[in-house]
C-alpha cells in the first residue's frame, strides 16, 4: 500500500513539471522562448526587459528546482540526497545565472547556441534527469 502513495506522490510531482512546461508562455515572461523556435541563427536577439527576464527565469529554476528535489526526496527517501542536490543546484545557479546574464547583455549570433543551452539548464529539469539515474547507480552499488 506504501508503493501506492509513492507512485501517486511521484506521478503528481512530474505533472507539476509538466504543466510549468505546458503553461509557460502563460506563467513565464521568456521572450527566448519563440525566439528559439524560429530560425534563430540568422536572426537578432529579441528585445527583452533584463530586470524581469532574469526573475522570471530565476522563479522558473527555483520552481523545477524544489520540484526535483521533492521527486529526489520521494523517490530515495534519503535526506542526505535531498541536501546534496540542493547544494548542486544552488551551485549551478549561481554558475549559470551570471552566463546567462553575460549572453543576454551582449548577444551575438556565433554564441546563440551555447546561449540556448545554458537558457536550458536554467528552463527545464535538466539536473534531475541527471541527478536520478547518478543517485540510482550510487545506491545500487554499480
Amino acid at each position: 500500500m506504501k508503493a501506492y502513495y509513492k507512485y501517486f506522490w511521484l506521478f503528481g510531482l512530474f505533472m507539476l513539471l509538466a504543466l510549468i512546461r505546458l503553461f509557460e508562455n502563460e506563467l513565464f515572461y521568456d521572450p527566448y522562448l519563440s525566439f528559439f523556435h524560429s530560425d534563430y541563427l540568422y536572426m537578432d536577439s529579441p528585445r527583452r526587459e533584463i530586470f524581469k527576464l532574469c526573475a522570471y527565469t530565476s522563479l522558473r529554476y527555483f520552481l523545477n528546482g524544489v520540484i526535483s528535489i521533492a521527486i529526489l526526496y520521494v523517490f530515495f527517501k534519503d535526506i542526505s540526497i535531498v541536501k546534496f542536490s540542493a547544494i548542486v543546484y544552488v551551485f549551478s545557479y549561481v554558475i549559470l545565472l551570471p552566463l546567462f546574464l553575460f549572453f543576454v547583455l551582449d548577444p551575438k549570433q556565433e554564441n546563440y547556441y551555447i546561449f540556448f543551452n545554458i537558457r536550458r539548464f536554467l528552463i527545464q529539469p535538466i539536473i534531475l534527469l541527471l541527478l536520478l539515474p547518478a543517485f540510482y547507480y550510487y545506491r545500487k552499488g554499480v
